[in-house]
């Protein structure tokens, strides 16, 4: 858990050493909670990354703040990840502990892009030492000190049986991941407010044929953005296919055909039957 945009989803993929979870540059791009496994001889933990905490008050963001909610009530350990390129904003360090007040489990403290030559992590440490938590200076791009975490983090995991087949490395169904690799796509290529306007919905997912067949409807809010998405005579639609099913045939290691339209939804999120439409839960 931490703010947006501090390298929660690229430490889920370090941490598993797949590219799960989707990131990019811009702030938010998770949107609910998404779960990978990694299982060594006699260890399984099971890794939860949550959306960036947020104040914003549309029913997106709150159905964002529900998903990091149900998360650390889930949890055996939280990893609050700070940048430690930045000095956290004091609003958004009472947010971290406000959230983490409630939950009586052991959490630690994870000050990401050391790899960077500002890297400062003086306010992570001094947030760290306000809730007598461990610290750890790491960076989630090369992977330096995400070990010496894992590490650390798999002591605190209860003895007990696995819960996952030791060769699992999601709970998610396929479908799911499909629709976060075109939701990345979107992330990619699409400028401005385009890729938070647009909801991604598989209509059809076909394991059993061969290419896999997938089709995929794109829901924004507006008919403007409806040609920005599609593009110059669809150039974009086109380009956005063709990143989202390399990511998607990468995962399956199968071919895939990918079919992808762009539909209008005014004000999908800021309607509870327009978030349900996507699988996103809003707060009651």
């Amino acid at each position: 858990m931490g703010p947006p945009n501090v390298g929660k989803s690229t430490l889920l993929n370090a941490i598993l050493g797949e590219r799960l979870s989707i990131s990019s540059p811009r702030a938010q791009t998770t949107w609910e909670r998404v779960t990978g496994i990694r299982t060594s001889e006699d260890l399984q933990i099971v890794v939860v990354d949550t959306p960036g905490v947020v104040a914003g008050k549309s029913l997106l963001h709150r159905s964002m703040l529900l998903e990091v909610e149900r998360g650390i009530a889930l949890a055996d350990a939280l990893a609050v990840v700070l940048d430690g390129t930045e000095r956290p904003r004091p609003d958004m360090g009472e947010a971290l502990r406000i959230l983490l007040s409630g939950s009586p489990v052991p959490r630690i403290v994870a000050a990401n892009k050391s790899d960077l030559r500002r890297f400062s992590p003086a306010a992570a440490l001094r947030f760290a030492e306000g809730l007598d938590a461990p610290f750890f200076a790491l960076s989630a791009r090369t992977g330096a000190g995400v070990g010496a975490l894992v590490d650390h983090v798999g002591a605190q995991m209860p003895v007990g049986p696995f819960l996952y087949p030791a060769e699992d490395l999601a709970v998610a169904p396929v479908r799911f991941f499909a629709r976060e690799f075109i939701r990345a796509a979107l992330f990619r290529r699409c400028h401005q407010e385009i890729p938070y306007a647009t909801g991604v919905r598989i209509e059809e997912f076909r394991e059993g044929e061969d290419p896999v067949y997938i089709a995929a409807s794109l829901h924004v809010e507006r008919k403007s953005q409806k040609g920005m998405v599609i593009g110059q005579r669809g150039r974009q639609i086109r380009a956005l296919g063709v990143d989202a099913r390399r990511r998607i045939e990468r995962f399956l290691g199968r071919r895939v055909y990918l079919e992808l339209w762009v539909k209008v939804s005014p004000g999908w999120r800021r309607k509870r039957k327009g978030l349900a439409m996507f699988g996103y839960e809003a707060p009651p």
